[in-house]
């Protein structure tokens, strides 16, 4: 993994992977690399699954995303026989 501690968040769109207390992991979505920051760096409020985009978040891109996750599970999910409840 690489380690962008001190990169500027201004370089490209990134996703938020996974945030800790101190830092958070994420994706830079112009090359997939994976990426540790510091968690002071990020937009306040952002949480893991938001995109952000010169350092501010882009609500757009997160709410396409999260539209294309839900349109493949619904594909992926299998209908249950009738009189069958989980």
């Amino acid at each position: 993994m690489v380690a962008c501690v001190l990169l500027g968040l201004e370089e490209g769109p990134l996703r938020v992977e996974v945030l800790e207390e101190t830092r958070a992991q994420v994706v830079r979505t112009d090359a997939g690399q994976a990426c540790k920051v510091e968690r002071w760096r990020l937009p306040p409020g952002v949480r893991e699954g938001d995109f952000v985009v010169d350092g501010r978040l882009d609500p757009e891109r997160t709410e396409a995303l999260r539209r294309e996750v839900a349109l493949k599970r619904a594909a992926l999910a299998v209908p249950l026989p009738p009189g069958l409840e989980l």
